[in-house]
């Protein structure tokens, strides 16, 4: 093979290797960062938490429901929150990086029954469930998207925008979870 012709097929052979090695990693590896930096970009966006919100049809803020409203702000402001609860706000997060609702309509205990526990170190973008799971109990609260780090971004409660936290202190963490 002549040496321009050599030279011609450098590109589309570097593209073919490029496509090959990105091919073979496993989607929820290199959607890990499309979430985190989702995550940081919705929680700019100062949305409220609303009980119950982003559980519309489909993903984003919606105006949340008092039904099994325990909150400490009264009377129940859901019913006129437009904005997020947690499990709302990791399935807008999940939607927009993965390109569709992966994980549906439903609550943490809904949500968590969608992934895979993740065995080994946690990574940024997995989701963290607080709660009890074991075995066939699935009874979670919590769920927010892990940073790294230690933290999590989430929307903590009635009152609240979602924002960063620390997992350091909260003693019902039940896991790291990935799709």
């Amino acid at each position: 093979m002549s040496g321009r012709r050599r030279t011609a097929l450098a590109p589309l052979t570097a593209l073919l290797l490029a496509l090959t090695l990105v091919a073979s990693v496993p989607v929820s590896t290199w959607t890990q960062p499309r979430v985190v930096r989702l995550a940081y970009e919705l929680g700019r966006l100062g949305v409220e938490y609303s009980w119950g919100g982003g559980h519309a049809e489909a993903p984003g803020p919606s105006t949340g429901t008092c039904q099994g409203y325990q909150g400490r702000i009264r009377p129940c402001p859901a019913a006129r929150t437009r904005g997020l609860d947690c499990s709302g706000f990791t399935r807008w997060v999940y939607a927009l990086a993965h390109g569709r609702d992966v994980l549906g309509p439903g609550n943490t205990d809904d949500h968590v029954r969608r992934m895979h526990r993740v065995r080994s170190a946690p990574l940024p973008g997995d989701l963290v469930f607080f709660g009890v799971i074991a075995g066939d109990t699935v009874r979670t609260h919590h769920v927010g998207v892990y940073l790294g780090g230690g933290l999590m971004m989430n929307a903590p409660e009635t009152g609240a925008r979602v924002r960063v936290d620390r997992l350091a202190g909260r003693k019902d963490l039940a896991g790291f979870y990935r799709y």
